[in-house]
C-alpha cells in the first residue's frame, strides 16, 4: 500500500467544558475517500481544521505525506498547499472575477508580487480553464464577478479554486449545507465524479446516500471521539 498522504495521531483539541477532539486517529492513503459523520458539535469541522493545518492540537501529531508540521511559516504554507479545503462559507471574494478567485488558492506559494499582479492581469488562464471544466462550469465565466453567480456556481468555483492547487487531499465541510435541492444534486455529482476519478478526500456530510456513492471509508464522531468506523459498504448498507 502507498504511504499515507495524511495522518492524524492521538489528536486532542481542548474545549470549554469538554475536548473538541479527544484521542482521534485518522490515516488517509492515496485514492481513499472518507465520509465524516456525526451530530452537530461532534468535532467534524475541528478535525478538518487540524487536518489542513489551520488549527494546532495541544496533543497529538499531524503528518502530511510523512512530514511533521514545519517550523517556518513558509514551509508550513508549502505543506498546506497540498490540502485543498472547501469550507461552508466558501471564502470567495465577491468583488473579484472567477479567475482571480481561482488563483487565490495559490497565493501562499506565489508570494506578494505575483499576488498583486493577480489583481491586474488574468494569470494562469489555461490552469483556471481546466479547473472550471473539472467542476462542469463553462470557461466563459472566468471574467465574470463571483457576486453575479448562482449558489451552485459559487460552490463549484470554490471547489475549482481548491483543485487549481493540485492538492493531494481535498477536504469538504458540508459542501451543500446552504443549497436548494436542485443545486445540491449538481454539486454532489461534481464531488462524486472527483471521487470516481480517484481524488483523495474527506467529506463532512449528513447525506448517507451521497456517502454511499462517494466514500470508501466512514468515520462517525461523537463528542470529539471516534464512535465507530469501517468500510462504507458495511457502515452504510
Amino acid at each position: 500500500m502507498s504511504a499515507p498522504v495524511l495522518e492524524l495521531r492521538g489528536i486532542r483539541v481542548p474545549g470549554r467544558r469538554a475536548p473538541r477532539l479527544d484521542q482521534v486517529d485518522l490515516c488517509l492513503h492515496p485514492g481513499e475517500r472518507v465520509a465524516l459523520l456525526g451530530a452537530s458539535g461532534a468535532g467534524k469541522s475541528t478535525l478538518l481544521a487540524v487536518a489542513n493545518g489551520l488549527l494546532q492540537p495541544n496533543q497529538g501529531e499531524v503528518r502530511w505525506s510523512g512530514e511533521r508540521r514545519a517550523r517556518s511559516a513558509r514551509a508550513r504554507r508549502r505543506q498546506q498547499a497540498r490540502i485543498g479545503t472547501l469550507w461552508q462559507d466558501l471564502r470567495l471574494i465577491e468583488e473579484l472575477s472567477v479567475q482571480q478567485n481561482l488563483n487565490c488558492g495559490r497565493l501562499a506559494s506565489w508570494g506578494w508580487p505575483r499576488a498583486l499582479l493577480n489583481l491586474l492581469l488574468p494569470l494562469e488562464s489555461e490552469a483556471c480553464t481546466q479547473a472550471l471544466r473539472q467542476v462542469d462550469l463553462d470557461p466563459h465565466l472566468l471574467s465574470q464577478s463571483v457576486g453575479e453567480l448562482s449558489g451552485g456556481q459559487r460552490q463549484r468555483v470554490a471547489i475549482a479554486r481548491a483543485l487549481a492547487m493540485r492538492p493531494r487531499v481535498m477536504l469538504f465541510d458540508e459542501p451543500t449545507s446552504a443549497l436548494d435541492p436542485a443545486m445540491t444534486a449538481e454539486v454532489l455529482e461534481v464531488i462524486v465524479a472527483l471521487a470516481r476519478a480517484g481524488q483523495t478526500m474527506v467529506v463532512v456530510t449528513h447525506d448517507h446516500a451521497f456517502a454511499r456513492r462517494a466514500a470508501t471509508w466512514v468515520v462517525e464522531l461523537a463528542a470529539g471521539r471516534i464512535a465507530r468506523q469501517g468500510p462504507a459498504s458495511e457502515m452504510l448498507p
